[in-house]
């Protein structure tokens, strides 16, 4: 059986993933049923934690430059805003911004750099069978002219989505509850009166209605239609219905309306796998967890799970960790979808309550509180995953050693550092898929990156010298920006705490 990695799906997490693992010389296959590429999305925004993933793998390109930033979310009754929320504003020690760009742009970007790794994308191949063993997974797909044929991989990875047929076919369940029965959405060209730098929601009845500004003078339009709406509306039903409502509760004339660019119809669901690891199987992205668009969670989040999940099957795929390490991907990231899901999930029933007394909590507590700076500081930190810890998981159990500042499982923030060649470096920029070994003094940083090496591969280490630092401690940084070890400088208890990772007893 080969040690090819097939990835069922071509979208921002299966891209990644795909990326990572190519960068590291690990042969990947990537597989979706569709024909080609997405031209339409329905995910605007990428949060920083997923700016950093793209920029770690390479793929960030220049969307920032292509994006809108600093955005708001306006929060209406009628023609009066109640709320209001900069959710994209970097802070002076979260420099990133939120981008609202298009999903269709940013898989444009990844497909771009997993091209430059040699990578290509074998659209039309619908995935229909997969069986396991303890040597690898055989899966069978069906071509668009209805050719079947066999793909040997050594492990079968699930990025397709919230129907995904990996998760169907690995037994793994997908237990959940929806959240809004149905959203009508519709993509216009008009000239409309609203905050062009982010979106406005109406908040004066219990269905959600919200626009979304997005470049040439393009509105995406969300409306929740009512219970007793027939199915199957064509574009011009849904279109109809939503603009009819949109002028209906925001008073707004629809005279200005050009043209219409796509109309489609969906429901969201709070959805979370029962295990994201069956085998030889695994899951990642929609296919393990789907949440309200809400704060625009879902692909930052299964960007990264793609980045966890890619530098532990690197290791496992040669030979230099034991497959049990693949474990700790779903006991770090579950606990952190089941998170989002329920802040996605609350943030919804607050803003849009369904009765009057949830209405009158909403008015008169939670807003106050929301248009506080430093609730909504929290609140954008919460969004944006840069606050993301893996402190007393599997990886990093809680220290005994006292430590002031950030401790092993917390993500290390970007910073400026020097290459054992003097040239200056941030910290994201070089990690390039690898461990990075930190400290103060270049002999320490050296004999400590040795240390790794020895257990890691010498390709996947690199050494940086902070430009500042105050600390004496010896830092490892994993290829997801998390710190693995931390400790004053002791190569031997580096190794000891890498063996421990790799071959757990």
């Amino acid at each position: 059986m080969t040690d090819t990695v097939l990835i069922a799906g071509a979208g921002p997490t299966g891209l990644a993933l795909a990326i990572h693992l190519a960068l590291h010389d690990i042969a990947v296959r990537v597989v979706d049923a569709a024909g080609g590429p997405a031209t339409t999305s329905r995910a605007l925004g990428l949060q920083p934690r997923g700016m950093e993933v793209l920029e770690r793998i390479g793929a960030l390109g220049d969307l920032p430059e292509r994006s809108q930033t600093s955005l708001n979310m306006s929060y209406n009754e009628g023609s009066r805003t109640v709320l209001r929320f900069q959710v994209g504003q970097a802070v002076a020690d979260q420099p990133k911004q939120t981008l609202l760009i298009s999903q269709a742009e940013i898989e444009g970007t990844l497909r771009r750099r997993f091209r430059e790794l040699g990578g290509d994308i074998e659209w039309g191949n619908r995935l229909v069978g997969a069986e396991q063993d303890d040597k690898g997974v055989t899966a069978t797909v069906t071509t668009g002219d209805g050719t079947e044929r066999q793909i040997e991989a050594g492990w079968l990875i699930g990025c397709d989505g919230a129907h995904s047929m990996v998760r169907k076919l690995a037994g793994i369940a997908f237990p959940g509850r929806k959240l809004i029965e149905r959203l009508l959405m519709v993509d216009v060209e008009a000239r409309w009166p609203y905050d062009r730098n982010g979106s406005t929601t109406w908040m004066d009845a219990s269905h959600m209605l919200s626009i979304t500004a997005l470049p040439d003078d393009t509105w995406r339009v969300f409306a929740e239609p009512p219970a007793d709406l027939p199915d199957h509306l064509s574009d011009s039903e849904i279109t109809e219905r939503v603009l009819g409502e949109f002028a209906r509760r925001s008073g707004t004339s629809l005279d200005t309306v050009t043209d219409v660019c796509w109309a489609s119809e969906f429901r969201i669901h709070r959805r979370l796998a029962e295990t994201y690891r069956r085998g030889r199987i695994l899951l990642a992205g929609d296919a393990a967890h789907i949440q309200s668009p809400s704060g625009g969670q879902g692909q930052n989040t299964g960007l990264g799970d793609a980045e966890n999940l890619a530098w532990k099957l690197v290791l496992v795929a040669r030979g230099s960790a034991d497959q049990r390490l693949l474990d700790t991907y779903e006991a770090e990231r579950r606990p952190l979808a089941r998170n989002v899901l329920r802040a996605t999930s609350t943030a919804v029933d607050i803003m849009l309550p369904d009765n009057p007394w949830k209405r009158l909590v909403r008015d008169k507590v939670v807003l106050p509180v929301f248009r506080l700076p430093a609730v909504q500081r929290r609140l954008w930190l919460a969004a944006s995953q840069l606050g993301i810890s893996y402190r007393g998981r599997a990886l990093a159990p809680t220290s005994r050693r006292w430590m002031p500042g950030l401790r092993p499982g917390d993500r290390m923030p970007d910073l400026a550092c020097l290459r054992p060649d003097g040239t200056e470096v941030t910290l994201h920029a070089a990690i390039s898929g690898c461990w990075a070994v930190l400290a103060g003094d270049r002999d320490e940083a050296a004999r400590h990156a040795e240390a790794a090496a020895a257990q890691l591969g010498a390709d996947l280490v690199i050494t940086l010298v902070p430009v500042e630092t105050r600390s004496r401690d010896v830092l490892l940084i994993r290829p997801d920006g998390h710190i693995g070890w931390r400790g004053h400088p002791a190569p031997d208890r580096l190794s000891a705490w890498l063996n421990q990772v790799l071959w757990p007893a």
